[in-house]
């Protein structure tokens, strides 16, 4: 017995996500990254400024002391003052300056600074970037910047004196250690409140697609009548619900045509069916004569016919309905084919006391057309015509072209048909006058026949009637490179 490796559709299913958790998923990280892009920001931009203030403030110390000692080089006490005695009186972000001869020997030096900084490293330090800033530690730990610069002294100069000084930062590096403090907080509390409002805002989103779903899953073939109220809905949301809507809407009414069809298809093949049982039966309950017999035989044949002729006719709707159906096009005069449907239904007129006539063009119309259809659909309408058309009236078949459509007409001078029966003309098994139709053998598939031809060719079948005036039916069809005039 071998083992067979398992196939790769028998692994476990993918994880599915909810809609909701993705849409919180997706607004936790964008809040997160934004606030996260925007502290940083901040911080790196509050952390230049600070720098930025401080280079100024050394640079602003610097002109004044390089001013007084090219000015007024014998002002011993005015740079006493600025020299030992500002910085002390300074609480916060305290400074120390250095005066250095040419010789590199002390002249002034701000009180507590040999006890604040490694003076013999300041020289050192100071050199390596000569008029700028640069970041230094105290002797306890504090954070410096320091500057040096040579200054001229006197006008005309006689020496170059040296200038160092240096400011305590630490109250900057608390800041910003304080703002770091804080940018985490907000990041921490952030990240537990963006979830849990995003989870909020993708349910209040989400909320119309549930209840579209919900109308969905309520929707039966017993249940067509729900429908969506789109009001309040996003525009998006409100295009998807009327478009389900309108779906509904197409549903019902083809279960409707559904429900219609398969009522009168009963009752239409149960009447043939019936017919011949019960003339059967009659002529099995006791002995007849051979003519009674004939009699029977002859009238079952006539509802066999009709019960044919019924199944044909759906049959060809249900074929003439399918998308694989394909017509067999092929170029028709199409005079000439109303004149073979005028020459067929002659006799049948004139029994009736029918004139049948065509009327001919100014030019002839040649189009590539399924000729058997096209033939059935005319042969319809005229059969219709000369059923409903009392003697002494008549039948007339004309063709005629615009420059866009070719038009096919079968008008009669029957007793015509009510307007409130014309929207209906071309449903399945309609009949204007049941009782009529039926003795006449009709189906009420004739025009459903038609319209369904007119589809294929992709045209339409239109009526018009005024009820005692007669009807008239007009096929039309767009003219394409397989339509010509000549």
């Amino acid at each position: 017995m071998s083992l067979k490796p398992e196939s790769s559709t028998s692994a476990a299913p993918r994880l599915r996500t909810t809609l909701a958790f993705r849409l919180t998923a997706a607004y936790s990280l964008g809040g997160l990254l934004l606030v996260l892009l925007a502290t940083a920001g901040l911080y790196v931009v509050l952390r230049a400024e600070l720098d930025k203030s401080t280079d100024q403030f050394l640079a602003d110390k610097l002109q004044v002391l390089r001013t007084m000692l090219r000015e007024r080089p014998h002002d011993e006490d005015g740079l006493r003052e600025e020299i030992e005695l500002e910085s002390a009186a300074r609480r916060y972000e305290q400074f120390y300056i250095r005066l250095l001869d040419e010789h590199g020997v002390p002249i002034l030096t701000t009180p507590g600074m040999a006890e604040q900084l490694d003076l013999a490293e300041l020289p050192g330090q100071a050199r390596s970037r000569p008029e700028r800033s640069i970041p230094m530690m105290g002797r306890h730990g504090q954070a410096f910047r320091v500057s040096s610069a040579t200054a001229q002294v006197g006008n005309p100069p006689t020496s170059n004196d040296t200038i160092q000084i240096a400011i305590d930062i630490s109250q900057e590096g608390q800041l910003l250690t304080r703002y770091r403090f804080w940018f985490w907080a907000i990041l921490l509390g952030t990240s537990v409140l963006f979830p849990l409002v995003g989870y909020q805002i993708a349910r209040h989103g989400i909320r119309p697609v549930e209840e579209i779903a919900a109308t969905a899953r309520s929707i039966t073939s017993t249940n067509l009548r729900e429908r969506i109220g789109a009001e309040g809905y996003p525009s998006e949301l409100a295009s998807l619900a009327g478009t389900f809507n309108e779906m509904l809407d197409r549903l019902e009414k083809s279960f409707e045509q559904i429900s219609r069809f398969s009522a009168d298809i009963a009752h239409d093949l149960r009447t043939p069916v019936n017919n011949i049982r019960g003339e059967a039966e009659v002529a099995l309950a006791r002995a007849r004569t051979v003519d009674e017999y004939r009699d029977v035989l002859e009238s079952s044949l006539e509802e066999s016919v009709r019960l044919s002729e019924l199944i044909g006719d759906l049959l060809f709707l249900g074929r003439a309905e399918s998308p694989l159906t394909h017509l067999h096009r092929q170029r028709v005069d199409v005079d000439e084919l109303l004149g073979i449907v005028r020459d067929y239904y002659e006799a049948t007129a004139s029994d009736g006391g029918v004139y049948l006539v065509t009327a001919a063009g100014d030019e002839p119309i040649t189009a590539d057309l399924d000729r058997a259809l096209m033939l059935r659909a005319v042969s319809n309408l005229v059969s219709n015509a000369i059923a409903h058309t009392p003697c002494g009236g008549s039948v007339t078949l004309a063709a005629s072209a615009t420059d866009a459509e070719i038009h096919i007409k079968v008008s009669d001078t029957g007793i015509g048909i009510p307007t409130e029966a014309l929207p209906r003309v071309f449903d399945r098994f309609f009949r204007v006058d049941p009782s009529r139709s039926k003795t006449s053998g009709g189906t009420g598939l004739g025009l459903a026949i038609v319209q369904s031809i007119m589809t294929l060719h992709g045209g339409s079948a239109e009526i018009a009637s005024q009820p005692g005036q007669g009807t008239c039916v007009t096929l039309r069809m767009l003219f394409s490179n397989q339509m010509t005039r000549w």
